[in-house]
């Protein structure tokens, strides 16, 4: 078993947490309102924009330039194509891309955001790559779970998000994975626990910001 593979078991209990959230069914089920679709965008431009940030900072660290490109290919995919499963929920919430951005963090968002930007300025490019795997790969497998389940014909409202996450057959998930699995073969049992800690971090912080898109999480004061 690789060592990506040994951080997915552990994390099992996370993930199908996340699968049956109530916000993750709404998109399989097509009944999430206005307001929740209006908050995940807003949150999620922020998010993306961080996490962009942090593929600068690995990008810094890079002895390769396979490394580089693949950072820098990612960086790309995020400003050029992730916008369409926004787009989607946008349409469905009857509002602009551009109205929802420039808003700042909730609670949830702003403390994954943090965690990850912790990763990035205070480890290795290992715990770098620990605490963003869980995003690509948790978003694959929901959008693989649903084509299956849903199999969602094209009048869906959420038919372009469900294919968009769930329709790749090789992407930033697997290359991460792969270069996390490599850099991993020579580190002690500590080190790994560490880069464990990261991951499993990661994991419950996606699960709070379904939550917190779900609920319209926002500061109490």
């Amino acid at each position: 078993m690789s060592f990506t593979e040994e951080l997915r078991r552990g994390a099992d209990p996370i993930y199908e947490a996340i699968f049956k959230h109530p916000f993750v069914r709404g998109i399989a089920e097509g009944t999430l309102s206005k307001e929740q679709l209006i908050h995940y965008v807003k949150q999620d431009f922020e998010y993306l924009n961080a996490y962009m940030r942090i593929y600068g900072i690995a990008i810094s660290r890079c002895e390769k330039r396979e490394h580089i490109q693949m950072f820098n290919e990612q960086i790309s995919f995020i400003l050029n194509s992730e916008i369409h499963p926004h787009q989607n929920f946008c349409e469905r919430a009857g509002v602009t891309y551009e109205e929802l951005q420039g808003y700042p963090l909730a609670p949830s968002a702003h403390h994954y955001t943090r965690h990850m930007l912790n990763a990035a300025y205070e480890g290795t490019l290992e715990d770098i790559l620990a605490a963003l795997l869980p995003c690509p790969w948790t978003y694959t497998e929901i959008g693989r779970r649903l084509l299956d389940e849903v199999n969602p014909a094209p009048d869906h409202p959420f038919y372009d998000w469900m294919h968009f996450y769930g329709s790749r057959e090789i992407g930033v998930t697997e290359k991460m994975r792969e270069l996390l699995d490599e850099w991993a073969e020579v580190l002690t049992p500590a080190r790994k626990e560490k880069l464990k800690e990261q991951f499993d971090a990661s994991c419950r912080l996606e699960y709070m910001f379904w939550d917190m898109a779900y609920k319209l999480e926002e500061w109490p004061v």
